[in-house]
C-alpha cells in the first residue's frame, strides 16, 4: 500500500487563544469564512500547534505559534486571557483516522491495530523564576484511546460511502495506547504497547517537557507512532511567490514546501520517474498541469520545467498558445500558487491535512471557481473508496471573500463570527469566536449545532443590504440619509444608477419593504 489513511475529523479546543468551548467536524473539504479580526487564524495556529507538539519540546511548538503582532508567541500568550487575567489551561481533543502502516524515526515499520483514535491533552502555564524565561507548560493529561466500530456512524458526520468508510476503518482495540493516573506531583503518563500482553511505562509528567506521544517508536507502540505521524502531516501552507518563482538546483528536495520552494524539482519528479516508460509519463503529466492551468488561464499551450544541464538548474515555465516562453519568475502571484496547488494534486507524496488562508489571493472573481474545484479535487472523494486513485488527503482553507463563499458546497462551510461572553471569575466581558454552519446541512443534524442565520449571512455575502437597513433607520429617526453629489469624481461604482439593478440580490435591494420582509423570515 503506498497511500495513506489520514485525516482529522474532529477538533475540540478551549482555553488557546480566542478558541472557548470550540467543537468542530471536518468532512475532505471545509471552507471558513469570516471577517477580518474575528480569529480564524487561530483556528490554523491550534492545529499548527499540535501537529508541532508530535516532534517537538513544549517551548518550541510555542515559538512556531504566531502571537497577536505576527511574531513567535511567548508561551504566555497562547492563553486566553480577559484583560490581563490569563486562563489557567488549555485543551485539545482530537478525533483521526490514521494510517494503517507506516515508518518511525529509525526505519521500523510500524503496523496500527485501529486506525480511528482520539487523542486528549491538557495543558497548564508554569511560572519560571527566570526574569528572562516565558515560562513553560506543564502536562496535565495525555490519553490516546481508540474509537469503536459501533461509533463510527456518530462520529464520521459527513456524507460518505460505507465503502470510503470500509477502506479506511479498520482494526481492533479494548484498551488505551496512551493514559493519565493521580494528580500532582505523583501524576504519571502511561504508555501501553499493543497487544493484551504489552509492557507499560510510567512517566512523571511533572519533569516531562514534551508530549509522551512525540517520544513513541514502532517497536514500542506502532499505533500511538502512527498517531503522531498523522500529525505531524498536518501542513499549513503559506505559497509565497519569491519562493515559488526560484529555479531549483539539481540536487534540491523534491517535496513542495510550505512556502511554496521547490516548485520546479517537484513537478520534475513527477513528470520523470526513474521507471520505464518515463517519456509517456512525463508527457501526461506536463499535459494534465496545462489543463488544469487552462482553466485559471485561456491562453496555456502547455506547461513543464526546462532542464538547464549547463547552470545545473531546474526552471518551471509555460508557453501561451502564440508560442510564448513565460519562466516562473514572470508569472503572477495567483498563476503560481494555482501551479502549486495543482501539482499538488498529482503529488502522491501530499497526503494528510493541507490548511490554506486565502486562497483566493491574486485570483480574479471570475477564476474564484476554478482554485475551489482544485481545492476539492485535492481531497478525497468521500463516495469511492480509498486507494493510489482516491488518496485519503484533506483540505481546510479560510477566507473572508463573499465570491468564495458564494461558490462554496453548503455543507463544506463554516461561519466564523465574535461571541460575547462573560468570565465567571471577572464577571467582565470578552468576546470569543464560535463556528456556525448553515440549515439543512450535516453538522445541522449535530445536537447544539451553531446555526448561522440567513440574514447575517445574507449581511456577509451582500454588504449592500447593509446600507439599505442603514438607511431605513435613518428614514425611522427622522433624520434624510445623507444625499449624494451625482457629479462628485468619488462616486462608486455601487451607485451607478445603470448598475444598481444588475448588483447581487437586486430583487431585494430596491424597496426597504423587500429588505424588512427578507431579515424578519431570516431571524
Amino acid at each position: 500500500m503506498d497511500w495513506q489513511e489520514i485525516m482529522l475529523t474532529r477538533l475540540k479546543v478551549s482555553g488557546f487563544k480566542n478558541l472557548v468551548d470550540v467543537d468542530i467536524r471536518f468532512g475532505p473539504f471545509t471552507c471558513v469564512a469570516g471577517a477580518n479580526g474575528v480569529g480564524k487564524s487561530n483556528l490554523f495556529d491550534a492545529i499548527r500547534f499540535l501537529s508541532t507538539l508530535a516532534d517537538k519540546t513544549f517551548l518550541e511548538a510555542a515559538m512556531s505559534v504566531r502571537d497577536e503582532g505576527g511574531r513567535g508567541a511567548d508561551v504566555r500568550s497562547l492563553f486566553h486571557h480577559v484583560e490581563n487575567q490569563y486562563t489557567e489551561q488549555m485543551s485539545f481533543e482530537v478525533e483521526m483516522i490514521v494510517p494503517s502502516e507506516g515508518i518511525d524515526d529509525l526505519g521500523q515499520k510500524a503496523e496500527a491495530s485501529k486506525t480511528f483514535l482520539r487523542y486528549t491533552l491538557i495543558l497548564a502555564y508554569r511560572q519560571s523564576d527566570s526574569a528572562r524565561s516565558f515560562g513553560s507548560f506543564e502536562l496535565l493529561k495525555e490519553e490516546l484511546g481508540y474509537i469503536g466500530s459501533k461509533e463510527t456512524i456518530e462520529h464520521l458526520r459527513f456524507n460518505h460511502s460505507p465503502t470510503w468508510r470500509k477502506s479506511i476503518v479498520q482494526g481492533k482495540r479494548n484498551s488505551p495506547l496512551i493514559s493519565t493516573e493521580g494528580e500532582g506531583f505523583s501524576r504519571v503518563i502511561k504508555i501501553h504497547q499493543d497487544g493484551t500482553q504489552g509492557r507499560t511505562r510510567s512517566l512523571s509528567a511533572a519533569s516531562l517537557p514534551r508530549t509522551v506521544l512525540s517520544t513513541v517508536n514502532a517497536a514500542e507502540n506502532p499505533t500511538a507512532l502512527l498517531a503522531r505521524r498523522e500529525m505531524q502531516s498536518w501542513r499549513l501552507l503559506h505559497l509565497e511567490p519569491s519562493a515559488l518563482r526560484k529555479p531549483d538546483e539539481f540536487t534540491a528536495p523534491t517535496k513542495l514546501s510550505a512556502d511554496g520552494s521547490h516548485l520546479a524539482s517537484t513537478l520534475y519528479r513527477l513528470a520523470h520517474p526513474t521507471e520505464n516508460g518515463m517519456k509517456e509519463k512525463s508527457e501526461q503529466i506536463y499535459a494534465q498541469i496545462a489543463n488544469r492551468l487552462a482553466e485559471l488561464i485561456e491562453d496555456v499551450h502547455s506547461a513543464c520545467v526546462d532542464r538547464d544541464e549547463k547552470r545545473e538548474l531546474l526552471t518551471l515555465q509555460v508557453t501561451g498558445r502564440d508560442g510564448t516562453f513565460h519562466p516562473a519568475r514572470s508569472l503572477s502571484d495567483g498563476t503560481l500558487r494555482f501551479l502549486a496547488l495543482a501539482v499538488l494534486e498529482l503529488d502522491p507524496e501530499a497526503q494528510g491535512l493541507l490548511c490554506l488562508e486565502e486562497p483566493e489571493n491574486g485570483i480574479h472573481p471570475e477564476r474564484i471557481q476554478a482554485i475551489l474545484r482544485l481545492l476539492q479535487d485535492i481531497a478525497t472523494d468521500a463516495n469511492e473508496p480509498v486507494n493510489e486513485e482516491n488518496l485519503l488527503r484533506q483540505v481546510i482553507i479560510n477566507t473572508h471573500s463573499p465570491s468564495v463563499v458564494l461558490q462554496t458546497s453548503d455543507d463544506s462551510l463554516l461561519v466564523a463570527e465574535l461571541k460575547e461572553q462573560i468570565d465567571i471569575k471577572s464577571k467582565k466581558r470578552y468576546k470569543c469566536i464560535r463556528f456556525g454552519c448553515l440549515p439543512d446541512t450535516w453538522r445541522a443534524r449535530i445536537v447544539d449545532a451553531h446555526i448561522v442565520s440567513k440574514g447575517k449571512l445574507l449581511s456577509y455575502l451582500n454588504p449592500l443590504a447593509n446600507k439599505n437597513v442603514e438607511d431605513e433607520q435613518s428614514v425611522e429617526t427622522k433624520e434624510p440619509p445623507p444625499r449624494r453629489d451625482k457629479s462628485a469624481k468619488s462616486r462608486r461604482v455601487m451607485d451607478r444608477e445603470d448598475l444598481y439593478p444588475l448588483l447581487p440580490f437586486p430583487d431585494r435591494l430596491p424597496t426597504e419593504q423587500n429588505e424588512r420582509d427578507f431579515l424578519h423570515a431570516a431571524d
